[in-house]
């Protein structure tokens, strides 16, 4: 067993700083927990000067090497064991089974970059031979391929404690690029954060890395994560959280007299669509989906499904509102979203064009909310672009509209959005015309089935159009989630030896290069040493 210390970890070295004290709250239980102090500029100062040293060795490790320190910071947290289950478990009230298989994924995306780098074709080596005879102009020799940007500061996220926190997606994918990572820790479960952060240091021991590679910043409030992103030394962020969060982070960024990337994930309500014919032969399964997707974590996911599109149905409304009234509470992750949630609530049960179908009460200091349905017309929802904006929980609004014209109309409407989902076997002209809209709006087009649930492989899009994310061209979730934290480097008539290796004529990794246009293994016949 592992002593929880709140302690921060700062390049190798276990701190206690003198800032502000927290502690982090059972949702069961209602008491707090374990206690921490809030790291200042002191503790970001060593962490990204300490990142800023290893990097200059740490960027020149090869795939073999830093998959092998993946691989070793997986082992070391499935040899946490239970401890790290029964901790988090305490801090988040997600129950074991949620939290057993989020681990497991978390070490799988680990093991996934490992195997990434180990293969070593993700850095996209591109050739270009020279043509010295060529008229009028010679061309030169040219290669390119993708190189590690520098230390990434990475925020933790309350409603992945594993996947998306210490040692989450952002974290795995920026070592796997070969960037050092400062982690700021997510106040919500600080402990788990700590016995991660002891898994990541045994494994950089283990791997002979440079300790600055990893570095843990506990803390509250805004000033530490704000102070973290204003450091010259600092490369790029990456974000999961609310669009007020992200924002405010985007912003700090591009004011730096050097500007640098905020990948942020942010809001998203994850609109369902439902053709006509379709709800009328399907209406009381896909109700029951949509609930089932609605409550699963009590909402808390970034791709909870939080409005429901269709034209009217009292089959479909009975059967949502049967289905939600019915699923079990599940708890809130912490008070701040149990404030957050009740004041949205409070907001949309207010307003005059919306009718709460199935209230039910949320009382003071309760941490187990209703699941809410709401019933709304497009006519309303179209004129009020404030019923757009997500409510992180089990909440979701039901948008009547009169026809079809109008359902694309919604669709239309929409901000960006990770997701998107159809269920239109029986309106094919809908289907397609709603994939025609929705592909400009979404990261993610789902057919006949419900947003929660990211699979973690190469075709993987998690990511979307502001306010989804803040840079609709990546993703967080996938094999392509390194090329975040990567920058392409061109090298012109650049002898063999002082090039990498992936670009060296005798392609000593072995890896596919796109050779004058081929994508080829072979190596290169030239004169040019």
């Amino acid at each position: 067993m592992i002593e929880i210390t709140g302690k921060s970890h700062v390049a190798g070295h276990w701190l206690e700083p003198g800032g502000a004290a927290f502690r982090s709250f059972n949702p069961y239980t209602g008491e707090s927990m374990y206690g921490f102090a809030s790291c200042g500029e002191g503790e970001i100062e060593a962490a990204v000067d300490a990142a800023n040293r290893a990097f200059q060795v740490y960027r020149n490790f090869g795939g073999e090497a830093i998959g092998l320190f993946l691989n070793t910071i997986a082992d070391e947290i499935e040899a946490l064991g239970d401890q790290l289950l029964e901790v988090c478990d305490s801090e988040t009230g997600l129950g074991s089974v949620r939290l057993t298989g989020e681990r497991g994924r978390t070490c799988g995306q680990l093991r996934a970059f490992a195997d990434l780098v180990i293969k070593s074709e993700w850095v996209q080596a591109s050739i270009d031979t020279a043509i010295p005879d060529r008229a009028p102009v010679p061309k030169p020799d040219l290669r390119r391929m993708l190189k590690g940007v520098g230390p990434v500061a990475v925020f933790g996220a309350s409603n992945f404690p594993f996947a998306f926190s210490t040692t989450g997606g952002d974290t795995a994918s920026a070592l796997a690029a070969g960037n050092p990572v400062i982690v700021k820790g997510h106040p919500a479960h600080p402990a788990t954060s700590e016995l991660v952060a002891h898994a990541i240091a045994s494994a950089v021991s283990k791997c002979s890395m440079p300790e600055g590679v990893f570095s843990l910043l506990q803390g509250v409030g805004n000033d530490l994560g704000a102070n973290l992103v204003r450091h010259p030394l600092l490369q790029a962020v990456g974000f999961t959280g609310s669009e007020a969060g992200g924002r405010a982070l985007m912003d700090i960024a591009s004011a730096r007299p050097r500007p640098i990337p905020v990948y942020a994930e942010m809001g998203s309500i994850n609109p369902l669509f439902v053709g006509p014919k379709t709800l009328e032969s399907q209406a009381k399964s896909i109700a029951e989906g949509l609930s089932g997707s609605v409550c699963m974590g009590t909402g808390q996911f970034c791709t909870s499904p939080g409005l429901a599109v269709s034209i009217a149905s009292a089959a479909f409304e009975t059967a949502l509102k049967a289905s939600l009234s019915k699923a079990p509470r599940g708890y809130l992750l912490n008070p701040g979203i149990a404030a957050s949630l009740r004041n949205g609530l409070q907001r949309l049960s207010a307003h005059p064009g919306l009718e709460w179908l199935n209230e039910a009460a949320f009382e003071d200091g309760s941490m187990k909310p209703p699941n809410a349905v709401f019933k709304t017309s497009a006519r309303t929802f179209l004129a009020d672009e404030s019923l757009s904006e997500e409510v992180f929980g089990p909440v979701t609004i039901y948008v009547v509209c009169d026809n079809e014209a109008q359902i694309l109309e919604v669709a239309e409407q929409l901000d960006g959005n990770l997701t998107a989902s159809v269920h239109a076997d029986d309106d094919p002209q809908l289907a397609a015309d709603l994939y025609s809209v929705l592909e400009q709006k979404v990261g993610r087009v789902i057919y006949n089935g419900y947003p929660t649930g990211v699979e973690v492989c190469p075709s993987q899009q998690h990511g979307g159009p502001y306010p989804a994310s803040s840079l609709s061209t990546f993703t967080s979730v996938g094999a392509d989630a390194i090329v975040r934290f990567a920058r392409f480097v061109a090298y012109q008539d650049t002898p063999d030896k002082l090039l990498p290796d992936a670009l060296k004529n005798a392609n000593p990794l072995g890896i596919y290069r796109l050779v004058n246009g081929e994508l080829t293994k072979a190596g290169i016949q030239t004169l040019r040493t």
